[in-house]
């Protein structure tokens, strides 16, 4: 009996080694649920993300999870960016969701899609501390039905 145990703790322990090593470039990722589907155009929501390290390069994606219902084949957003220190900037960005046949893009099953769209690439982070993310609707309405989720990931750079 010992052998089939020593087999499943090995088999388990390369499981974690592989899937671990799979995504090795995501430095942050944190996807947020808006609830039942509906982007309100009060909710804001945003990531703190802590920089160390201001010789190396990032890529910057923003995270989209959309469903059949959402009624429009793109999806404009506004990235609020906080610095340390306190100065902010702002970003407006297009992400397409659909084909111009209104095929939906991205991975999942039936009409539930999941994109990650390149925002920024071989970004610098030109102070240590806490940079604050805010994604904003900006598609003009005040309710936004059929966006799941929203998140930003960041990979560092192989150097």
């Amino acid at each position: 009996m010992l052998p089939n145990r020593n087999l499943f703790f090995f088999s388990l322990a390369f499981l974690v080694i592989f899937l671990a090593s799979c995504d090795s470039k995501r430095f942050f990722e944190e996807n947020k649920s808006l609830e039942n589907g509906v982007w309100m155009n009060t909710n804001s929501p945003s990531f703190t993300v802590n920089i160390a390290d201001t010789l190396a390069h990032y890529d910057f994606y923003l995270n989209v999870r959309n469903d059949g219902v959402y009624p429009y084949s793109n999806l404009y957003l506004f990235i609020h960016t906080t610095l340390p220190g306190g100065k902010t900037a702002t970003d407006t960005v297009e992400c397409q969701l659909a084909d111009p046949d209104g095929k939906w893009r991205g991975s999942g099953p039936g009409n539930l899609k999941f994109n990650r769209f390149l925002f920024k690439r071989a970004i610098g982070f030109p102070r240590k501390g806490n940079y604050r993310f805010e994604l904003e609707q900006a598609m003009r309405v005040k309710e936004l039905k059929g966006i799941r989720d929203v998140g930003i990931r960041i990979e560092k750079q192989a150097r």
